[in-house]
């Protein structure tokens, strides 16, 4: 059984560098038709894969609050589907956007489980992605608290419950 296990995460992580190498290969092509410098870097982290791009100034691929980025995610994760036919789970960061921005939503969300823990009532926080709702929920769990996402895009955000 665990020869099974094994040969099954190896065929997903050969997956999900196949699915590196598509969005590598469009983002390449994308950068060239920009005429934008910046390498590629790919891993696959946990059931993902994920690429970045770092070099000089990449602001105009993050945009305004990572809206460009998003959107860029989006495309990226369209052309891998388009080459294998599976919706993929791919994250895409530009010059550390993404990176930077989980340290804030981390520091965001332990200062509303302190609150919570303090107050004992629920905490709303400011609307947020996707992205930075999945942060912050997987910061609430680890802390060993609910949470919860309510309202509509793109008004959508976490409430962290007191237990």
């Amino acid at each position: 059984m665990a020869a099974d296990d094994e040969g099954s995460r190896s065929k997903r992580v050969e997956r999900l560098e196949n699915e590196g190498d598509i969005a590598a290969d469009f983002l390449e092509e994308l950068l060239d038709i920009a005429d934008v410098d910046g390498d590629l870097d790919m891993d696959v982290e946990g059931n993902r894969a994920s690429v970045s791009i770092v070099g000089g100034d990449l602001s105009m691929l993050v945009g305004r609050d990572g809206e460009v980025l998003e959107a860029l995610q989006e495309l990226t994760r369209l052309a891998v589907y388009r080459e294998t036919g599976e919706r993929s789970r791919l994250m895409l960061d530009v010059a550390g956007f993404r990176a930077q921005r989980r340290a804030e939503l981390q520091q965001i969300a332990a200062d509303a489980i302190a609150t919570v823990q303090a107050s004992g009532e629920p905490a709303r926080l400011v609307p947020m992605s996707p992205f930075e709702r999945k942060v912050v929920h997987d910061a609430v769990a680890a802390a060993g608290l609910t949470s919860e996402s309510e309202g509509q895009e793109p008004e959508r955000r976490v409430v962290i419950l007191a237990d």
